[in-house]
Formats: C-alpha cells, structure tokens, sequence
C-alpha cells in the first residue's frame, strides 16, 4: 500500500486505527470502476488512500451529474453511520489508486465500539452535506470556466499529482454541460497558462492561478474541511 493514509483513519487514536484497519483489506480502486448504485445495499465501506470516487446524482436514466468527490480526506459508505442500509448515489471511481475496504458488518461493529470514530464520521457527514449543498448552487449560479477550475483543483487534491487524465466527454458528464463548453473553458485556462491538455492528459501548470479564477465553493469546501476535522 502507498505510505499516504487516510485522512479520516489517521485522526483516530491509535488503539481506534489499529482495531479499524485490522478488519480492513487493501484494494485497488480502477479507473470507471462502479462501486455502488442507487438503491442498492452497501456492501463495503471505502477509505481511499490515493484513489478518488465520484458521486453522481441520477435522475430519469439520464447520465447524471458529479455532486460530490471521496478522496483521501473522507470515505464512501457515510449512510451507514446514520443508520441507512442502502446506497443514495452512484458511485464511479474517478481517479484509480489504493484504498482501505471493509465489510459493511464489520464497519457497523466498529461504529458501536468507538465513540471516536462516531465522532469523527459525524463532522464528516456534515462536511459532505455542506459539499452536497454547494454543489447545487454552483451549478445554479457559477459559469462554466470558474466550475472547471474548481473541478480540477479539486481533482489535483485528491489525485496528489500535478497531471491525471480525464477526458472532454467525461468533464461534460461531471459538470452537467455540454462538452463544447468544456472545450471552450479549457482551451481558454491553456492560453492562460494554467493548464496543459493534450489528448485527455491533462497537466496543471499553475495551481495558484487555478485558484485565483475558481469559483468560491473550492475555498468553502477546504475551509469546511479544515474546521471541521483536524
């Protein structure tokens, strides 16, 4: 396994990570991987180390839209923790890389023996409803090139890599738009100088400038997190 851990493992005592990670098995989380889908009982419980989850919202059959991203700083199976069986989202892995899995029995035993990992997944909820939330008002009021931005800082976060591929079609799919958009927003932050694309191998030139033309959400989201579980 990668050296990185998770976040939310590394925030318990130590007697709390040991008896967690003693049920947990490593796992290799592959690119367009479906983990789970609206519905359906949660089998496993996720901890990614270095690989991200996207959390798509279905509606009528359609393709859906991305609401959420589980990197290295949260976990998938959060429903569980509220005493919810079955999956609300589908889940698709977005960036492939290691991560923790664990049964979801064995996940609800570990849950009523430690109050600090009841804790800890509490603020977690909250940060992810928060994330949720401002998901939807960033599609409602925010323009396609500051959503991008923040698409992608969010992505170099938990791909803890300055290049990672994804593709035109797939950022449409995420954002909800078509993918002439995205192919004018990105063409305009590579004339900038941002970014680098080339054939679905994207690179990000200058992080501090992605910053300063994202939307407000990314800030929001980070500060949420830094509040809220450190």
């Amino acid at each position: 396994m990668a050296t990185v851990e998770n976040h939310l493992i590394e925030l318990l005592p130590r007697h709390d990570r040991r008896s967690l990670l003693a049920l947990c098995e490593p796992v290799q989380l592959v690119m367009a991987e479906v983990l789970c889908e609206p519905g359906e009982p949660t089998r496993h419980v996720y901890f990614p180390i270095d690989g991200f989850i996207s959390l798509v919202a279905q509606i009528d059959g359609d393709a859906g839209l991305e609401v959420g991203l589980v990197g290295r700083e949260g976990m998938m199976g959060a429903q569980l923790v509220l005493g919810v069986p079955t999956v609300p989202l589908h889940a698709m892995v977005q960036g492939p890389g290691a991560a923790w899995r664990i049964a979801t029995a064995d996940f609800k035993g570990e849950l009523v023996r430690s109050a600090a990992l009841r804790r800890s997944l509490n603020r977690y909820i909250y940060v992810l409803m928060s994330q949720l939330a401002g998901s939807a008002a960033c599609l409602r009021f925010h323009l396609i090139g500051p959503r991008l931005a923040r698409w992608l800082l969010m992505s170099q976060d938990r791909a803890h890599s300055d290049s990672f591929h994804v593709t035109h079609e797939f950022l449409a799919l995420m954002l909800g738009v078509r993918r002439v958009g995205i192919t004018t927003a990105a063409s305009a932050l590579q004339r900038s100088g941002l970014i680098e694309y080339h054939r679905g191998d994207l690179t990000v030139l200058d992080r501090g400038g992605l910053e300063a033309i994202a939307c407000g959400c990314y800030a929001a989201d980070r500060h949420s997190y830094a509040e809220l579980l450190r």
